[in-house]
């Protein structure tokens, strides 16, 4: 059974601006955010995984996207080093959570910007990494060495993409579906020269996060305000709930980085992402009914899909 680790609301907010999605001005509405979030915590719950709370913290409002928390792999837990302070005092939080349940924590050395499952994706058994406005392009050869796996490094060149989800999304299949302006020429070829079966998506698209999404189990649950691309639509399956998630997206995230994987196994790839937490969300199903939900905030670790938050 899969794990998933979710961080609630309680001090969910929109007080800095990290990202070119997030505005104070703009803000969002507490009690929104928490019926959102519950909502997305319930249906969750009914799927095939269980499902972990870490408890939030004052003054760290974006814990709810905790599929930056860190990468999991196996019973391995290698704690992000977030480039903004406003992030960075989270990392403690998460590193001990997964510690005190038996997981062991690797460090990167502090030099080294590195954001988790934001920007570090299983295609099959290659790593896809992202680098330029939240990782360091160093980070990538310390997590390879940890990891034992090939990883790839892919440059991101559109600042409202700051994270590798928020552009390319693998799925179990092999497949994935991205938004190849988001990377520039390298990173583009590589990707295709490993990914045999890419699904484009269009710039309205991309910018309402459709490919920010995480495979789970059986179901799809899609963001209310725009469809899956049509392609990828008519591939990954027909059971869908739809969730709204508005409020998340406000800090410019969905669903998928509101939850995280606590026990992923490794020969799962892509779904041993186990950090997501808010947004409206997209389950996407595939030929062995694998669930992604799409995130539709920042407030989960690799799990599910957002819409209409700004994410952090």
């Amino acid at each position: 059974m899969r794990e998933l680790l979710l961080c609630p609301p309680d001090y969910y907010g929109i007080e800095y601006e990290i990202n070119p999605w997030m505005s104070r001005a703009r803000g969002a509405e507490a009690a929104v955010a928490q019926k959102q979030w519950e909502q997305l915590h319930a249906t969750l719950s009914k799927l095939d995984c269980q499902v972990h709370l870490i408890a939030p913290q004052p003054g760290l409002p974006d814990m709810v996207f905790t599929a930056n928390a860190g990468l999991t792999i196996s019973r391995k837990f290698i704690p992000s080093n977030f480039r903004h302070k406003e992030r960075a005092g989270e990392q403690p939080f998460f590193a001990k959570w997964m510690e005190q349940r038996g997981y062991e924590v690797q460090w990167l050395p502090e030099k080294l910007y590195f954001e988790g499952e934001g920007d570090a994706l299983f295609g099959g058994d290659v790593l896809f990494c992202g680098y330029k406005f939240r990782s360091d392009i160093q980070s990538h050869r310390a997590v390879a060495d940890m990891l034992g796996c090939l990883v790839i490094s892919v440059e991101l060149v559109d600042p409202r993409f700051y994270h590798l989800d928020t552009c390319f999304c693998p799925l179990p299949d092999g497949g994935a579906f991205w938004f190849p302006l988001a990377f520039d020429e390298y990173g583009q070829r590589a990707i295709r020269e490993h990914v045999p079966d890419l699904i484009d998506v269009s710039p309205e698209e991309a910018t309402h996060f459709s490919c920010n999404a995480v495979v789970q189990a059986r179901d799809d649950s899609a963001r209310p305000r725009l469809p899956l691309p049509r392609v990828a639509d008519e591939r990954i399956h027909k059971s869908r709930r739809r969730m709204q998630m508005s409020h998340y997206v406000y800090a410019a995230t969905r669903t998928r980085v509101i939850r995280t994987r606590c026990h992923p196994e490794r020969s799962e790839g892509p779904l041993n992402r186990l950090l997501d937490l808010a947004g409206s969300s997209r389950l996407l199903p595939d030929r062995n009914q694998f669930t992604s939900i799409r995130k539709i905030l920042d407030s989960t670790i690799p799990l599910i899909h957002t819409h209409n938050v700004e994410r952090a």
